[in-house]
């Protein structure tokens, strides 16, 4: 350990309390990598704040040693997004998971950082209500909201972007600022809950979230519609949307990730092209809409379409969806899953995964294709050896593949899960000068460059 890392550790110590901070190796090694297929880097140090006044003294002794800090939530992140990759200070939000305030009458709720999704949604419940952003990972919320996650809910309620009312965020000097507020909405000053949502830990710490909740339905019905082909399943989603019937979640899961899917979790879902489908709504109209959604699938050579009307049927379908990933890892032990994560306009979705597909039989890679297709959003999740140079580069070139077509047709590079280290090379064609614009504000508001330096793009 050098003389300034131990002087920094002293200097924590008298803001912190001795066993918020730690520098044992163990501990260390959980915060220096997440999800991804990304090389571990280990933080120097790892703290624990419990308060938001611990983050803002943390910040201050940071700024003053011009220390490089990351926040970490349970790093199940899949970009490398909290990998500290130039070393310095891991702020573990773990302690701070209070869910401090729910508001039913203005459908809000206040929380710390460390709030998990599910542990939201077990208090919400009390309420009748609900927290809706669904990415599959029990994640917590100043992660989802660094990311700006979405996942499988996002076609009916939208984004994290689209629930956040008000951050509590303190800067890399240590001051502490409020984006937004509790009205529904405003067109007063800048938008600063749009800037700081999904800049992923770049621009200040999150240290409260005042969040957007939902009542919870009165009927849920959850049900798989089969196809010959994935360009079928896609197009009938397009075509389910432009009726405006009102789907809480619809999932493409193709042929290669059924199987895994069936053998992961002992399943026996037909080996073709499926869409997991969800309403919500008052029980006339979701089976007016379910009716109606059966007629479009027809439409499109539907082989089946089968519903679930209990919880049972409904958590296992959507366990079989949400565990896609493990089902992978568990298939190919030794090997690490790299994800995609392009989105493109509905109207190029179909036509994208028929591009991803051949270019992953071309790579010839373990793999299977799943996606928010009701967004426009989909991965191509693959397994890879990372100390096998050419299957290493061969994922690259797929991603790269995919990503370029994204581009060239109004997409982009990532749809939810940020930018990271994964997809910091394709910034300057998807945003061209409009790149420079965010570099200034990151100045501006992080002149020293210490908050998760090296991710989303470099200065």
């Amino acid at each position: 350990m050098t003389v300034a890392v131990e002087l920094i550790i002293n200097q924590l110590k008298q803001v912190l309390l001795e066993e918020q901070v730690s520098t044992n190796e163990t501990v260390r090694q959980l915060h220096g990598k997440d999800e991804s297929h990304h090389a571990m880097s280990l933080p120097d140090i790892v703290v624990f704040p419990r308060s938001t006044a611990d983050v803002s003294a943390i910040l201050k002794v940071a700024h003053a040693h011009r220390v490089p800090v990351v926040p970490f939530g349970v790093g199940s992140s899949l970009e490398g997004n909290a990998i500290p990759i130039a070393n310095g200070i891991s702020i573990d939000f773990s302690e701070m998971n209070a869910i401090l305030e729910v508001r039913p009458e203005d459908l809000l709720v206040k929380v710390q950082p460390g709030v998990t999704r599910s542990q939201l949604n077990k208090e919400l419940k009390k309420h009748g209500l609900q927290f809706t952003v669904d990415p599959g990972a029990d994640a917590t919320l100043g992660g989802m909201a660094a990311t700006n996650a979405s996942g499988t809910t996002a076609v009916r309620y939208g984004v994290m972007r689209d629930q956040v009312r008000d951050l509590e965020v303190v800067l890399a000097d240590g001051s502490v600022i409020h984006t937004g507020n509790l009205a529904a909405k405003s067109s007063s000053g800048y938008h600063l809950n749009g800037l700081f949502v999904g800049s992923e830990g770049t621009l200040g710490c999150f240290t409260e979230l005042t969040l957007k909740v939902y009542g919870i339905p009165e009927f849920v019905t959850a049900g798989r519609a089969v196809f010959n082909t994935v360009g079928d399943a896609v197009s009938s989603v397009t075509a389910l949307l432009q009726t405006g019937i009102s789907v809480g979640r619809v999932e493409l899961v193709d042929e290669a990730s059924i199987q895994q899917a069936n053998i992961y979790n002992d399943t026996v879902f037909s080996d073709k092209p499926t869409l997991f489908l969800e309403f919500h709504g008052n029980e006339a109209g979701m089976h007016a809409d379910i009716a109606f959604a059966t007629e479009i699938f027809e439409d499109f050579h539907c082989l089946s379409v089968e519903f679930e009307h209990d919880n049972a049927g409904r958590n296992k379908l959507w366990e079989a969806r949400h565990s896609l990933a493990y089902a992978y890892m568990h298939a190919h032990p030794g090997k690490k899953l790299m994800s995609t994560d392009v989105c493109v306009p509905i109207s190029m979705l179909a036509e994208t995964i028929l591009y991803a597909r051949e270019q992953l039989n071309t790579v010839g890679l373990a793999g299977g294709i799943v996606g928010h297709v009701g967004d426009g959003n989909f991965h191509a999740l693959l397994m890879l050896n990372p100390d096998d140079a050419e299957e290493q580069a061969k994922a690259d070139r797929f991603n790269e593949h995919i990503v370029q077509y994204a581009l060239l047709r109004g997409g982009t590079c990532t749809g939810e899960h940020g930018v990271g280290i994964g997809k910091m090379r394709y910034q300057a064609t998807e945003h061209g000068s409009s790149l420079a614009v965010m570099k200034s504000i990151k100045i501006a508001l992080d002149p020293l460059n210490i908050m998760n330096p090296g991710k989303i793009f470099s200065l």
